[in-house]
């Protein structure tokens, strides 16, 4: 059986995959964040969000094709996943917001803190949502 015609794992094993798939996911975040503020002077929240963009590309690729094992057509769970990110990337730029600008945290301690609350958001919406395919009945 090859791993396309495999059922998807169970929740605790997703979240893991998930995680990791954020993982690597962050590095492009990261890494676009900290080369934008360090090389390039870039306000801190602006190029947060380039990260997270690059960041969500990287992360619908992994998850569609590892983490959820997904069978829908792309157009549908582009478009699901989107929206996710969208409020994802909203969320980012809100948190990162209060981090540097409210409480007056380092950047990066605000972006891992940004990132803990992101995950678990948008775990449950692609999880239920995105990538969620529903049983046949019959």
């Amino acid at each position: 059986m090859n791993p396309e015609q495999q059922p998807p794992p169970g929740l605790i094993v997703q979240f893991i995959r998930y995680t990791g798939a954020g993982f690597v996911s962050a590095i492009g975040h990261y890494g676009l964040l900290i080369t934008l503020v360090q090389g390039f002077s870039v306000a801190p929240v602006a190029a947060s969000v380039a990260g997270a963009l690059l960041g969500a590309g990287i992360n619908y690729w992994v998850n569609y094709h590892y983490t959820f094992r997904s069978s829908k057509q792309h157009q549908d769970s582009v478009v699901k996943f989107a929206v996710v990110a969208t409020l994802g990337l909203l969320l980012n730029t809100l948190f990162m917001w209060i981090g540097v600008a409210v409480l007056e945290l380092h950047y990066l301690l605000s972006q891992v803190v940004t990132t803990g609350l992101v995950l678990i958001w948008s775990f449950l919406g692609n999880k239920f949502w995105t990538f969620h395919v529903r049983p046949s009945v019959g």
